[in-house]
């Protein structure tokens, strides 16, 4: 069984026992989570897709770790006009291990 979740702005296909890295969740490590925004669920050959949101589905994780991504630098110039800009970023993430799909 496996389900198509929105979860920060992005859609992610998952299924029970993986891990994945979402944007950033609110909780503690080791607590449960609740993904209630489900587009799509599939068994074999069974498929049911909301419109948007599948009713009555959510998807329970557990928060395994926080962190931050990879830096990314950023660095904007223009030309003859003695301009130079650098700035970093490192994106926060959840890593989430998918326990079950209800529903």
């Amino acid at each position: 069984m496996y389900a198509v979740i929105k979860a920060g702005g992005k859609q992610y296909r998952v299924s029970a026992g993986e891990k994945l890295r979402l944007e950033r969740i609110e909780g503690d490590v080791g607590s449960e989570v609740q993904l209630s925004e489900v587009l799509m669920v599939g068994s074999g050959e069974a498929v049911k897709v909301g419109t948007p949101l599948v009713s009555g589905v959510s998807v329970t994780g557990k928060i395994l770790s926080h962190g931050k991504g990879d830096k990314v630098k950023i660095f904007k110039i223009r030309k003859r006009k003695h301009y130079q800009k650098r700035q970093g970023h490192r994106q926060p993430y959840t890593e989430v291990q998918i326990t079950a799909i209800n529903g």
